[in-house]
C-alpha cells in the first residue's frame, strides 16, 4: 500500500524532484510549488505568479538549495531556505516549457518546450548560448552525468537526437518508428494507430546508457558511443503510453510509469552486460541489419519476451511524473498523479 503525502497541494501534481539533502520538491497545476520533508510534512508553500501550471522542477546538483522551476514560458530560481519570491525569473522560450535540466557542474540549464525548441542557458553570464530543435513538441531533454556539455533530448516528432553545446546541430539523431523491427509492423501491432512519440528520458549515472519511454508503450535503452548512439535493448513496459523512465543510482535499475497507472522496476544490467561482453554477436546483428541516415541497428523481437519487470506496483491513476528517494534508510518511488497527492512505495534493495 502507498503512503500518501497530503496537504501540500489543491490540483494534480505534474512534477517532482529531491536534492542531495532529501528535500522534495513538487509543482501542480495552477502555479502550486510546494516543498516535503523526508518525513512527508510540507516544509514550505509557494504560489508562482500568473498562476501557470508548474511543469518541471530540479534542484541544482551543486548548491541543494536552489531549485529551477519552469511554468508557463518562465523559468524561475528559488531559495529553498527561504521560499518567497523567485531570486531571478528567465523569459528565453516563447512556448509552455515542458522539461528543465541541469549539467552536473552547474554551468548550463536546458529548457525543452511546446514549439521543439530546448533553450540552453549560460548560468554564470544569465544568457542563451544554445538555441536547438525539435520540428515538434520536445517533451525531454536531459544533460549527461560526467559529460557537462552533452545532452539527450526526445520528442513527439518521434526523434531521439544526442547534442554537444558546441554544435547547434545534433551529432546524431534516431526516428523510433523508422527502426520498428519488420515483425512490429502497424498491421500487427496497431502502431499505426499508436506511433512511437516520445515522452521521456534518463540517463544512467555511468552516461553512456540512457533509457526513453514511448506512446507505444515500449521502452528504449540506448548506449552512446563517441557521437552517435544505437538501440541496446527494447521490450514492452506498459500497455499504455511510457509516460516516464528514470535510472536508479544503482547500475542499470529504471523505473517506468505508464498512462496505464503502472510503475515497473526493472534490471537491465545482464542484458546490457550481455551486449558488452559478446561483441560477435553484437556484430553479427550488425552485419544482418542496414543502417542508413542514422538508423537505427534492428533488435531481435525476442527481447519483448525476455525482459521482465522486478516489480510491479499496480497504482491506478496515470502517472505524471516518479523520483526517488531514501527515507529512513529504505529506498522509495515517490509517485505524482492526476490527484494532489504524492504516492510513496517502498523498493527493493539491490
Amino acid at each position: 500500500m502507498a503512503v500518501k503525502w497530503t496537504g501540500g497541494h489543491s490540483s494534480s501534481i505534474l512534477c517532482l524532484h529531491v536534492n542531495a539533502e532529501g528535500l522534495v520538491a513538487s509543482g501542480a497545476e495552477r502555479g502550486e510549488l510546494t516543498l516535503w520533508d523526508g518525513g512527508g510534512a510540507p516544509a514550505g508553500q509557494l504560489q508562482l505568479p500568473k498562476a501557470d501550471d508548474v511543469t518541471s522542477v530540479v534542484f541544482s546538483p551543486r548548491h541543494p538549495s536552489r531549485l529551477y522551476t519552469s511554468h508557463g514560458e518562465t523559468i524561475s530560481l528559488l531559495d529553498v531556505r527561504s521560499l518567497k519570491e523567485p531570486v531571478e525569473r528567465f523569459h528565453v522560450n516563447e512556448e509552455e516549457i515542458n522539461c528543465l535540466s541541469v549539467n552536473e557542474t552547474d554551468s548550463f540549464l536546458a529548457a525543452a518546450d511546446d514549439s521543439g525548441a530546448i533553450k540552453v542557458m549560460d548560468l554564470e553570464n544569465k544568457k542563451v548560448s544554445r538555441s536547438l530543435r525539435h520540428s515538434n513538441i520536445c517533451s525531454s531533454v536531459v544533460f549527461r552525468p560526467q559529460r557537462p556539455q552533452s545532452l539527450v533530448s526526445c520528442g513527439l516528432d518521434m526523434q531521439v537526437m544526442l547534442w554537444n553545446l558546441q554544435k547547434a546541430r545534433p551529432l546524431w539523431t534516431t526516428n523510433l518508428q523508422e527502426c520498428e523491427t519488420e515483425e512490429d509492423s502497424p498491421q500487427s501491432t496497431g502502431q499505426f494507430f499508436n506511433p512511437p512519440l516520445a515522452h521521456s528520458l534518463s540517463v544512467a549515472s555511468c552516461g553512456n546508457i540512457f533509457g526513453c519511454g514511448a506512446q507505444d508503450g515500449k521502452v528504449r535503452i540506448f548506449r552512446v558511443s563517441g557521437v552517435k548512439f544505437e538501440r541496446e535493448l527494447e521490450f514492452q513496459g506498459h500497455s499504455l503510453g511510457v509516460s516516464q523512465v528514470l535510472f536508479m543510482p544503482e547500475a542499470y535499475w529504471l523505473l517506468t510509469g505508464g498512462n496505464d497507472g503502472k510503475v515497473l522496476l526493472w534490471d537491465v544490467s545482464s542484458d546490457i552486460g550481455k551486449q558488452q561482453k559478446s561483441p560477435a554477436k553484437s556484430l553479427q546483428r550488425r552485419k544482418a541489419s542496414t543502417r542508413r541516415d542514422g538508423k537505427l541497428n534492428r533488435v531481435a523481437s525476442n527481447e519483448h519476451a525476455r525482459v521482465s519487470p522486478k516489480l510491479t506496483i499496480e497504482h491506478g491513476e496515470k502517472v505524471n511524473w516518479i523520483s526517488c528517494t531514501e527515507i529512513k534508510g529504505s529506498r522509495r518511488v515517490l509517485v505524482a498523479d492526476q490527484s494532489s497527492s504524492v504516492s510513496v512505495y517502498p523498493l527493493p534493495d539491490p
